[in-house]
């Protein structure tokens, strides 16, 4: 751990903010936890991602300048999300390559952004985040955060202090058809590819799934409940937060 408390900038992210605000401060908790003091820039925006992926650039440039500035004078900007947090870190500065100063700026952004899990494990050196969860889990890898950003054993280290039982799927590093703007654009392909991916779910008889992405965690969700599938949804911070006694799962309604 480190001597001095390093100031994290918490990228809260647009899903979370608007369908699932319990992620964040699942995140806080978890990162004051583990020694951080913990800020949410009021003036974050969407990282950038769909205007990105949909060959956008000047709306993607316009977002990137805002966040550079925002999150310019933290020690870590960190994001409950893989896929947030890889256009962060990987996608973002390349808004800048006509612009050396920008892109520096960006680059020194980029050097400093972590997916939550990662950080807590891999800077921070969390071993057991002190929560305790029994139920049996399942864990889906999604595609950012396992190919941009090398996630896949830190979460399964952490559930396993916290006394679940890991069932994997058959494939858990397929994508389940999300894919930001992918789904829209190709929704045939999309619906099958979730459809496989809850078939993969339902045959590991786990109670609860989880992922680090609420992209991938609502699409997945929606989707076993067309099925008619008893699997709660859940993000992982919420176990990892011991947060999940007073929050109802993905998609089900408080009661």
């Amino acid at each position: 751990m480190m001597g001095t408390k390093p100031r994290v900038g918490l990228f809260v992210t647009c899903l979370v903010d608007t369908q699932r605000p319990s992620v964040g401060f699942a995140a806080i908790k978890l990162l004051e936890s583990a020694g951080c003091t913990v800020e949410v820039p009021l003036a974050q925006t969407c990282c950038g991602q769909p205007a990105y992926n949909a060959g956008d650039r000047r709306t993607a440039r316009d977002l990137a300048v805002g966040i550079v500035a925002a999150f310019r004078d933290y020690d870590y900007v960190v994001a409950p999300s893989g896929s947030c947090a890889g256009m962060l870190k990987h996608h973002l500065p390349h808004l800048f390559d006509d612009d050396p100063n920008l892109r520096d700026a960006a680059d020194a952004l980029a050097s400093r952004v972590y997916e939550l899990v990662s950080f807590l494990t891999d800077v921070l050196d969390v071993k057991d985040t002190g929560a305790r969860f029994a139920g049996t889990v399942t864990y889906h890898d999604s595609c950012s955060g396992l190919r941009e950003l090398g996630i896949r054993q830190q979460p399964r280290d952490l559930l396993r202090a916290a006394g679940a039982t890991l069932v994997e799927m058959a494939e858990p590093e397929v994508c389940c058809g999300f894919g930001g703007l992918f789904c829209v654009k190709y929704p045939e392909i999309s619906v099958r590819m979730v459809s496989d991916k809850t078939r993969d779910i339902a045959a590991t008889a786990a109670d609860t799934l989880l992922a680090g992405d609420m992209g991938c965690l609502m699409n997945m969700a929606g989707r076993l409940q067309r099925e008619g599938h008893q699997v709660h949804v859940r993000h992982v911070a919420e176990v990892l937060a011991g947060m999940t006694d007073d929050l109802p799962p993905i998609g089900e309604p408080r009661g």
